[in-house]
């Protein structure tokens, strides 16, 4: 009965450090916002800076893990490259040790202090006061493994245990076991963690702990493999290289264990300190031996997976800098514009397809446009709040809040077609198939949609007269009004439940109309945005 409550009571202080774990990353990212996003995304070619991003960033949030899978996202977005994100994925695993040398040099005896701290901080009304929860996990994540240390202390009175414990047992089993605990708790900062702290308690022996945070090392890469499902080709690269590079890292290092583990028995310092510094020392060679063959690794992931390219071609996102001067500003928002009015448009192309074919494949990639987008808005209403603060000539400013006008016409379409994209959800979510006259009215009111896009993006192009535009427009608006009566007439009938499923198709597709008719008339009061493809002036481009 007494083991009994002191593996639920040690359970229960697992969970609780993992709890507070996952709290403080969160916690973390969202102080920060978009900054760990452009932290990650602002490496570059060189592997060495890509490394020292990626370990700061891990090292503060505490989870390689998220690391990876931010990493994987900014690849999938066309943010970074494929061999940008490479360094990031190695100085992950640097930046993973920081909780192992917390706990090694017994620093969780100021977590009281932190979980007061932190609380105290939340309730008082100030500014600093957001950084009152994240404050508040830091002292959790340590208080729950001082928990485990005395939840679990009575174990050492076990002798048949801590005889199975403390004696050498087989490296590979240790490996393993280290590999699927971090799979499951998805951190390998636990794994790290549990084991200083059984190592500390004399519950665990440095020999079998040195294995079993190599294991951790392979297990963490499971949440960035599963993440990656849905992703360009230049995102799995990135997932395999992370996979690749920590399995690696212990095939290369692992024979060590068997010819020399049975010396870590006699290590003088003390175990935690020695299983901290191995920790370290295993990361830290295993990153410098892939930089030096970087190139060789990248060419292997290249070759098992191909050179591949994305599913779609990303757009150009606007970067702040301080040395851009407001021409050049200027020019590259008119040009970003019409690219990004040309990708709503292909987007809308894609729903309404989906919508048509019903295939599952056309709705999962006009989902990933969709998704995409959505960071697009994310990085230009960012790039905006940044940049107006450095015009000041009254004309400039008010060339630039048009402009902002305009780019919000592009969004508000953008919202239109996620509505159009949520009708066919709909359709799927209740197994409704579309009759064939509920089809020819969609095929319709598509059509003429899609020629409406075109319609605008060459008057705007070629300096057509807007008489022209205001021409299409109302045979647009005649097309919808139709549809709708047509709609209206159907739904009468019960059995149409298509017709029913549909009915806020046309209230979409009017919304969507009016939108490109205030985007195509604010684009006229700034002067032509380029749009259209064979406008090729350059713009600042995030890496690609």
């Amino acid at each position: 009965m007494e083991s009994l409550q002191i593996i639920v009571a040690g359970l229960a202080a697992i969970i609780l450090f993992v709890f507070g774990l996952d709290n403080f990353s969160t916690e973390i990212e969202r102080i920060t916002g978009e900054r760990f996003r452009r932290f990650l995304g602002s490496a570059t070619s060189v592997p060495v800076i890509g490394v020292a991003i990626g370990a700061v960033v891990t090292g503060v949030i505490q989870s390689s893990s998220a690391t990876s899978v931010i990493t994987i996202s900014l690849v999938n977005a066309g943010v970074l490259s494929f061999k940008s994100s490479v360094g990031i994925i190695f100085g992950s695993n640097i930046g993973t040790t920081v909780t192992a040398q917390l706990v090694a040099f017994k620093l969780t005896a100021f977590a009281p202090v932190f979980v007061i701290a932190g609380f105290v901080l939340s309730l008082v009304r100030s500014r600093y006061s957001v950084f009152g929860k994240a404050v508040f996990y830091f002292g959790f994540v340590f208080f729950s493994l001082n928990l485990i240390s005395s939840s679990l202390a009575p174990l050492q009175s076990s002798e048949v245990l801590m005889g199975y414990l403390t004696q050498p047992q087989n490296p590979l089993l240790a490996i393993l076991a280290g590999c699927l605990f971090t799979a499951v708790v998805q951190s390998s900062s636990v794994t790290t963690g549990l084991a200083i702290i059984f190592v500390q308690q004399g519950i665990l022996g440095l020999e079998n702990a040195v294995p079993l945070i190599m294991g951790a090392n392979v297990g963490t890469t499971a949440t960035a493999l599963i993440a990656v499902f849905q992703m360009d080709i230049a995102a799995k690269k990135t997932a395999l290289s992370h996979f690749l590079f920590n399995t690696g890292g212990v095939i290369l290092l692992a024979p060590l264990l068997f010819l020399y583990g049975d010396r870590l028995s006699g290590v003088e310092v003390d175990p935690a300190l020695a299983l901290a510094g191995l920790h370290l020392a295993f990361n830290l060679v295993t990153t410098i031996l892939f930089l030096v063959f970087i190139r060789q690794f990248v060419a292997l992931v290249d070759f098992l997976l191909g050179e591949g390219k994305m599913d779609f071609e990303r757009l150009a996102l606007p970067v702040f800098s301080q040395e851009a001067t407001f021409p050049e500003i200027s020019s590259a928002l008119k040009v970003n514009s019409g690219q990004l009015f040309d990708f709503l448009r292909e987007n809308y192309s894609l729903v309404t397809l989906a919508i048509e074919a019903n295939y599952r494949s056309i709705t999962e990639a006009a989902e990933k446009r969709i998704d995409y987008l959505r960071f697009v808005k994310r990085e230009t209403t960012g790039y905006f709040t940044r940049v107006v603060t450095m015009v000041e000539d009254q004309n400039d400013i008010r060339w630039l809040l048009r402009t902002i006008t305009l780019y919000d016409y592009l969004f508000q379409i953008h919202d239109s077609i996620i509505d159009l994209f949520e009708a066919k959800k709909l359709l799927d979510d209740q197994y409704i198939e579309l009759h064939p006259d509920v089809l020819g009215l969609v095929r319709q009111v598509s059509t003429e949609t899609l020629g409406f896009f075109d319609d605008i993006s060459n008057a705007l192009a070629d300096d057509v007269a807007e008489a022209s535009i205001e021409e299409r427009s109302l045979e647009l608006q005649d097309e919808i009004d139709a549809a709708n009566r047509e709609l209206l007439r159907l739904m009468i009938v019960p059995s149409r439940r298509d017709a029913g499923a549909l009915a806020n198709y046309i209230t979409y597709s009017q919304r969507l109309k009016d939108k490109l008719h205030n985007y195509y008339h604010t684009a006229i009061r700034l002067g032509a945005p380029g749009a259209g493809a064979g406008q090729q002036t350059p713009a600042p481009i995030a890496p690609q």
